[in-house]
């Protein structure tokens, strides 16, 4: 079969050409890439791909036996730098790269197109000819109320997954499960757990495994390693339509170096900076994006863009924003380039976040944009008309790093570390925030959480159940990272499955029934999610109370009968016969109890209701006397109107 080639064809007009070179394009994946079409009757594919600075482009595959001179592309008689041409009888599931050679006359390594929606199955890198257009989304119920589950005063409790290693056949060679296996495994945990969100560690393709996705190749391709970009659609469906929403990690600061990928795509530094001291990331051994060249910005707000339409996902977590926005980051002097005034922040970036958040909000103002942003840049999730960023949250690293260090230290040092503990309330309400405890804290030497713990194995696991009640009743989204809601010891091992033999044991698997129950209570109870992100939502009751390791305040909502009341005793001493003063006469109950032996805790609190009596403390009128177990977390509620 000869499969003719033609140069009539263009899927870009002059306004596309014009958004693309003004930064301002956001849909490039209908324009750019392979397309499956019919001309003239006709069935065949259009090739466009971007190489300004090539002498010659063209597209070898399957359907050529890979020759490199049969299918020469044009270039445009404009000046966008764009190559195209329409190859006939070219069908879908066969594969190509682009052969380039430089105006040097230099051969660069064969290119995956920077636009394929699929591509071979790593090692292999070719990309696939692949229409998205053949699935049936069967999820409108949830999409047409998805602005609800994603609000500021929705509880938003995400679980973050590794998709290669959630779980595994090791029956079957110890492989990972496919999209459409985990549709159904992953959504009944979810639910069984509460939780409102997943978030998938990055499913853009990539070529090394132990990357975990944030080495990326293509922006545009679902990894091949799971199935079929449709099976990727499955797996959200399916969470869809069982009312769960769907974050992506997204990885707009570095790209992978491996050869058929963007890096010095067209001979030169097409995507990334020539100079390695904007280019190169010395932390992570990977490619810097070129923030300041338009294309460059076009390319990636179409990459968010493209998931969001074509996959439906709820939400892109935008991984390592401060590398992106400090030209110094993990630079010593001497080996990065100041701005125009001297400083050391990246303004070209900054203007492509702003874009960025401008461009997704203005299209999909229900979805979530969260950055992970982990140094104190103002504003990050501000409106952009004010000097902020635009995201929607960012995660409050400051949170992590403060309560994983005072939760390490013995009981009997807390009190000299107490600072740690109460210290981000004073900025809790500067952004929106979401609370990590990710995939970060639990690699590279840092330990399990469990192990993170200080104590016998009995206190271990108090301190951890402490831990994760105070952080479903801090102020702020929650995510916590697969494994840790069954206090796995080992480190996470990308290689292999979660140890989920654990739950064979109580302390295991109380645990985990104490995290769904965490989700159902901040799901329900509306004092603790209404105002996640406002001040009106929080109220100290003491948190001067060091000397005890001892803080309690208050979450509330528009409903004062609604309100919270949470206790936490982070000594290892039951603390009898403790006063706190409430704003309110007549009874509080526990709604939960971090050492009920319901969870294998020690079974110590209070039971029945306390009573309120008019003796004023904690600058109230009121006054609740009470036993605080030891290592725990106390939720009262009062269980009815005030009179």
């Amino acid at each position: 079969m000869t499969h003719a080639i033609h140069y009539d064809v263009s899927l870009l007009s002059d306004m596309d050409i014009y958004l693309f070179k003004q930064g301002n394009h956001t849909k490039l994946y209908d324009k750019l890439g392979s397309h499956m079409m019919t001309r003239k009757k006709v069935k065949g594919v259009c090739f466009a791909v971007w190489a300004p600075n090539a002498e010659r482009v063209s597209v070898r595959g399957d359907f050529n036996d890979y020759n490199t001179d049969s299918h020469p592309l044009r270039l445009r008689d404009d000046d966008s730098g764009i190559w195209e041409g329409f190859i006939e009888e070219v069908e879908q599931g066969l594969t190509y790269k682009y052969h380039i050679v430089s105006r040097h006359h230099e051969i660069i390594h064969d290119k995956s197109d920077p636009f394929a929606f699929y591509s071979e199955k790593p090692p292999n890198s070719a990309s696939r000819i692949w229409s998205l257009d053949e699935y049936k989304w069967q999820d409108t119920q949830w999409l047409d109320t998805r602005h609800k589950h994603n609000t500021y005063d929705a509880p938003i409790s995400v679980y973050e997954v590794h998709l290669g290693s959630w779980r595994r056949k090791i029956e079957d060679n110890n492989r990972y499960l496919t999209y459409r296996e985990l549709a159904h495994e992953l959504v009944d945990y979810l639910k069984m757990m509460n939780y409102t969100h997943v978030e998938f560690m990055p499913l853009t393709e990539y070529p090394f495994f132990g990357s975990w996705g944030y080495q990326v190749v293509g922006y545009f391709s679902a990894t091949a390693r799971f199935g079929e970009p449709e099976d990727l659609m499955y797996l959200i469906d399916i969470m869809h339509q069982n009312g769960i929403g769907v974050i992506m990690d997204w990885v707009p600061s570095h790209f992978a170096v491996d050869m058929h990928g963007l890096i010095n795509f067209d001979g030169t530094a097409l995507y990334e900076h020539d100079d390695p001291r904007q280019g190169y990331h010395p932390e992570w051994g990977s490619i810097i994006f070129n923030y300041g060249r338009n294309e460059v910005q076009s390319f990636l707000i179409s990459s968010a863009m493209f998931w969001l339409e074509k996959y439906h996902i709820d939400g892109i977590r935008v991984d390592a924003v401060a590398s992106i926005l400090y030209l110094n980051y993990a630079r010593e002097e001497g080996e990065w380039i100041p701005n125009k005034f001297g400083g050391n922040e990246n303004l070209e970036a900054v203007a492509f976040l702003r874009n960025l958040n401008e461009s997704v909000y203005r299209e999909f103002s229900d979805v979530l944009m969260v950055a992970e942003e982990s140094t104190a840049w103002p504003m990050v999730t501000r409106p952009t008309s004010i000097g902020g960023l635009g995201f929607g949250f960012k995660w409050n690293m400051g949170w992590m790093h403060d309560s994983l260090k005072y939760m390490s230290f013995d009981p009997i040092y807390r009190q000299h570390h107490h600072h740690q503990l109460t210290f981000s309330m004073w900025y809790a309400f500067d952004e929106n925030f979401m609370l990590p405890l990710s995939h970060d804290e639990v690699v590279h030497m840092k330990g399990s959480l469990i192990n993170k713990m200080p104590g016998d194995l009995n206190q271990k696991f108090a301190n951890l159940r402490a831990l994760y009640a105070h952080m479903m009743a801090h102020p702020g989204k929650k995510l916590l990272f697969m494994g840790c809601e069954i206090a796995q010891f080992a480190e996470w091992n990308f290689e292999q499955s979660l140890d989920w033999h654990l739950l064979d044991f109580p302390l295991h698997s109380k645990l985990q029934k104490m995290l769904s129950d965490l989700n159902r209570i901040y799901r329900d109870e509306r004092a603790l999610h209404q105002y996640d992100e406002k001040r009106e939502g929080f109220e100290w009751i003491d948190d001067g109370d060091y000397q005890h390791n001892c803080i309690s305040f208050m979450r509330k909502s528009d409903k004062p009968d609604e309100t919270i009341y949470v206790l936490c005793n982070f000594s290892d001493e039951t603390r009898h016969e403790y006063l706190v003063g409430v704003p309110y006469p007549g009874t509080y109950e526990e709604i939960f109890n971090s050492q009920s032996s319901y969870y294998e805790g020690w079974n110590i609190g209070n039971n029945g209701p306390i009573e309120a009596r008019k003796v004023p403390r904690h600058g109230r009128e009121y006054s609740i006397t009470l036993t605080l177990p030891p290592l725990g977390v106390l939720y009262l509620k009062q269980p009815e109107e005030k009179a």
